[in-house]
């Protein structure tokens, strides 16, 4: 996401003629590279994550936490959860 907002700032401050980049043109030269890159830095990062499984890792660990979140919360509301700092044989934790 970091190489996507960069290459739109450095687009509109392109199209806004701000700073080095209003000099850069639209050509075929280093400088369409210099506008360039975010992007295809972009779709590399995303190509690797997604044929290395790491996004879907990310995805299950998120769903997995969420899972264990809602069935603390649902124990705790419903007054099943240890008391007093006991746990659920009476032993003291």
């Amino acid at each position: 996401m970091i190489f996507i907002l960069l290459g739109v700032a450095l687009l509109v401050l392109k199209l806004l003629g701000v700073g080095p980049m209003a000099d850069w043109n639209f050509e075929f030269t280093g400088d369409l590279w210099k506008m360039v890159w975010p992007f295809v830095a972009a779709l590399v990062w995303w190509a690797w994550s997604d044929a290395s499984g790491w996004t879907k890792r990310r995805e299950m660990e998120r769903d997995e936490q969420r899972k264990a979140e809602r069935r603390a919360r649902n124990i705790a509301n419903l007054g099943l959860g240890p008391k007093d700092g006991k746990d659920a044989h009476g032993r003291r934790r």
